[in-house]
């Protein structure tokens, strides 16, 4: 069974930074399909950043050169950094595995917290 524990959500300014944390346990993949996707109060849910498949990375447009998602194989730990932070960022930030098929498969952490005040 995947575990998805995320931890490292916070408050924070505009401009600011934060990076995410995900604990995994019961996935036997490479860390790949995996990311990290976010839902803001009365917004659907959007991917933010993701493994592909093959390992490559994959960033919404929005994020795009203020987010840096990795991961730490032997840690079991995938991360995000988020620099630059912006008031629209704030969501709840959800950690997911098995992101590469449909999306009634994939698991989900428990999400934390990012508010971006400005």
């Amino acid at each position: 069974q995947v575990q998805l524990v995320e931890s490292g959500g916070g408050s924070v300014q505009a401009g600011g930074s934060l990076t995410l944390s995900c604990a995994v346990s019961g996935y036997f993949s490479p860390m790949d399909c995996m990311g990290w996707f976010r839902q803001a109060p009365g917004k659907e849910r959007e991917v933010v950043a993701r493994f592909d498949s093959v390992g490559i990375k994959r960033y919404a447009d929005s994020v795009k050169g203020r987010f840096t998602i990795s991961n730490d194989a032997a840690k079991r730990t995938l991360y995000l950094q988020m620099n630059s932070l912006k008031p629209e960022d704030t969501a709840m930030y959800y950690c997911a595995a098995r992101t590469c098929g449909e999306s009634r498969n994939i698991d989900w952490g428990q999400g934390t917290q990012v508010t971006v005040s400005s």
